[in-house]
């Protein structure tokens, strides 16, 4: 591992580590402004959205140019995107329209989050060699994670009482933010542009890419191609559909533990976010135990999804804070196992079929469209009023049984293809599965 791969970690590190915390204080506003519960995934909805939208351009934006100043570029629009959502009482607009405001605001942040993404992904490709690659990711995903805690407990400890207080009393904040949400969005804000000055500290690869396209139409058809490439290849589909099974059971997931933290605990919104910070720190260790799996062994870590799914099912029993504690530790650290293989072999596949910016394109894109979908149902059932504990059961179930779908999908491709076995052995330099 080179320098150039340490300053991309800290600067994923430190812009993850915001994008975490800003959700918490983005649903922090939202509930400043009375908004109804719902209005949390919505959020979440806005942000997976701005992925959706710009799959087909950010592959080719991000092999247009050297992958540092793509990051700083789009940190710099996650800082605008605080500015604007801390800007909301300025235009004068009502309750519901203030709502509104704060939910484009966030969908700017992620437009830059859309954007860093293939930027950040497709680096690490330009940088390791094949055989580099799981421990890499295992990096990326590990300090991903590790951030995610950080995030996730930095924005509740920004709202909590104590701290909100401290920093309406503070003579340099006090004549500029009047709530614990503005205090905490300035903040992060000022996160984001450290991480946009790291940026600018990576060298480049010299990696170059043929003159990519600019018209937005033949984008789209050229992209929908690269999707079918990949869903077409029979190792590419097998691990394109966990890590988009993944991410949006981790998206749902979260909001899921925010609503059951309050229902369930009776926590606030900055306890809830402990709980979180539990899960990520569970997916972190299991990221770093998936760092030993070769890519020739990948695909065997599948069951644990299942597994995944079914201590999931076990949430609606915990009745104490140390056992919800332990539970989502598990939770997260099965999840950080099974990912971080299957992220590489995508990873390695696409790169193999494809360029390094538009196959993370494409995997951002069935993940955020996942995350869409899946995110909407969450969304609905809370509009249904249904108790979160049958909402987490519903969860669970849909979970476990489409990992144990992708299992027999895998063990079929392998029987029918008997050569791919010999293809990952080749393509991760070790023996076959």
């Amino acid at each position: 591992m080179n320098r150039g791969f340490y300053l991309v970690v800290a600067a994923q590190a430190l812009s993850s580590i915001a994008d975490n915390a800003l959700f918490i204080a983005a649903i922090a506003l939202i509930q400043q402004l009375q908004g109804p519960d719902w209005m949390a995934p919505v959020i979440k909805w806005f942000f997976a959205m701005s992925y959706v939208a710009l799959a087909a351009f950010v592959g080719a934006v991000s092999d247009s140019y050297p992958k540092g100043q793509v990051m700083f570029a789009t940190n710099g629009l996650k800082v605008i995107g605080c500015l604007m959502m801390f800007c909301y009482g300025l235009f004068h607009l009502s309750a519901s329209g203030q709502v509104t405001f704060v939910c484009v605001a966030y969908a700017l942040v992620g437009i830059g989050a859309a954007g860093y993404s293939p930027a950040k992904y497709g680096i690490v490709t330009e940088m390791l060699p094949p055989l580099d690659l799981v421990k890499g990711n295992s990096w990326i995903e590990g300090m991903t994670v590790l951030s995610i805690i950080l995030g996730t407990v930095v924005g509740g400890i920004l709202i909590s009482p104590t701290v909100s207080a401290f920093f309406l009393r503070n003579a340099a904040l006090g004549n500029l933010v009047n709530t614990p949400a503005e205090a905490a969005i300035l903040i992060i804000a000022a996160i984001y542009s450290g991480a946009a000055i790291i940026n600018l500290a990576i060298p480049k690869t010299n990696m170059t890419y043929p003159i990519q396209q600019k018209n937005p139409l033949k984008l789209m058809k050229t992209f929908g191609g690269y999707v079918m490439i990949l869903w077409r290849d029979k190792l590419g589909q097998i691990s394109l559909a966990v890590t988009t099974l993944f991410w949006g059971a981790g998206a749902t997931l979260q909001l899921i533990v925010i609503e059951w933290g309050k229902q369930h605990l009776g926590y606030r919104l900055d306890q809830t976010s402990i709980l979180m910070g539990v899960t990520a720190l569970g997916t972190v260790v299991g990221a770093a135990a998936a760092g030993k799996v070769p890519l020739n062994k990948s695909l065997r870590v599948l069951p644990i999804g299942v597994v995944m799914g079914v201590l999931v099912m076990l949430m609606p029993w915990v009745t104490s804070a140390w056992s919800a504690y332990f539970l989502l530790f598990a939770i997260g650290a099965t999840s950080g196992f099974f990912v971080v293989p299957m992220n590489a072999l995508l990873q390695h596949r696409g790169h193999v079929l494809l360029s390094a910016g538009h196959s993370i394109a494409v995997q951002n894109f069935n993940e955020q469209l996942n995350i869409l979908l899946m995110v909407a149902i969450y969304t609905l059932l809370l509009w249904l009023h249904l108790p979160i504990n049958i909402i987490i059961t519903i969860f669970a179930s849909i979970v476990a049984a489409l990992m144990l779908v992708l299992i027999r999908w895998c063990h079929r491709n392998l029987c029918r293809h008997p050569e791919l076995c010999d293809q990952i052995g080749q393509e991760g330099h070790g023996t076959a599965l």
